[in-house]
């Protein structure tokens, strides 16, 4: 949204705020419309007069549609067609869906753009339904849509989030421990939050259309090093316990990012020890 800001775009900001925070606005020049993507109405509005429409809004997490499956449906497929309804009602020119790696599920990585999606979570299943509803209305009504399988995204303004490295730096803050689920082999790809939003904006400016695209680092990473350089970055000394293994969560998880810096012209830039030092010192005068 920052971003958008800085590139001289008009922008309007629809949220429920049942995860976000709205003073991470304070200050900024934009228009605030507290809605749900469930009320058709409300969304039509907000996209009304605007020529591109980047749609963050959703259930973001595997635990929470393990745990609400009908839920994460409502939100994360019925919501995008809503604000896919609306784009094309309101002759919007781009979209740009935040989608993951999610719906490959079962592939073994790295993951690419056309291994066939196997989804294993009910979060895999709802993002995968709304990369395909974004394809199929560009294919239907000529709606400029992409879809962004964003990795693990961190960075400032995360603080409310219950991601990896939120959640690892948050722990520590509060209780100086961390605990890992399974045994930390577990792998992601981390992309910090400028990388991602260099990728939303190159979608947003673009002429690619009807497209799928891999927006991570390229790298696998595990959550134990990811622990071990969290602790580093912060200069305590951590106790780390684990817990279960979570339902629903792929073993590993990296992807090749060739067609987007072929598509896109897009590049990841920001490696993981410097964008976790940024995201400490954030943390520690934001919390």
């Amino acid at each position: 949204m920052r971003a958008l800001l800085d590139g001289g775009y008009e922008v309007t900001v629809l949220d429920d705020w049942s995860v976000g925070h709205s003073e991470y606005l304070e200050g900024l020049d934009v228009n605030l419309v507290a809605a749900d993507i469930l009320d058709r109405a409300a969304v039509g509005s907000a996209v009304a007069g605007h020529g591109a429409v980047v749609h963050l809004a959703a259930q973001t997490g595997v635990p929470g549609s393990v745990k609400d499956p009908y839920k994460d449906c409502e939100t994360n497929v019925m919501g995008t067609l809503n604000v896919l309804m609306a784009a094309r009602d309101h002759s919007v020119s781009r979209f740009v869906f935040a989608s993951s790696n999610a719906p490959l599920g079962r592939q073994q990585p790295p993951a690419t753009e056309d291994m066939a999606p196997l989804p294993i979570s009910p979060y895999g299943a709802s993002k995968l339904a709304g990369e395909a509803y974004c394809l199929a209305f560009h294919g239907s009504w000529g709606l400029g849509t992409v879809a962004l399988r964003f990795g693990n995204v961190y960075g400032p303004y995360s603080a409310h989030k219950d991601s990896v490295v939120a959640k690892f730096f948050k722990d520590i803050r509060d209780r100086g421990a961390l605990t890992i689920d399974g045994d930390g082999s577990q792998t992601r790809d981390f992309i910090f939050v400028d990388d991602l939003c260099r990728a939303i904006m190159l979608a947003v400016r673009g002429d690619v259309a009807g497209e799928v695209f891999q927006i991570s680092s390229g790298r696998e990473t595990s959550i134990a090093r990811v622990a071990t350089m969290v602790a580093e970055v912060a200069q305590q000394d951590v106790t780390t316990t684990w817990g279960p293994e979570r339902v629903g969560d792929m073993a590993r998880n990296y992807a090749r990012v060739s067609k987007a810096r072929t598509l896109l012209g897009w590049e990841p830039e920001v490696e993981l020890d410097d964008g976790l030092l940024t995201t400490w010192e954030w943390m520690q005068t934001h919390w």
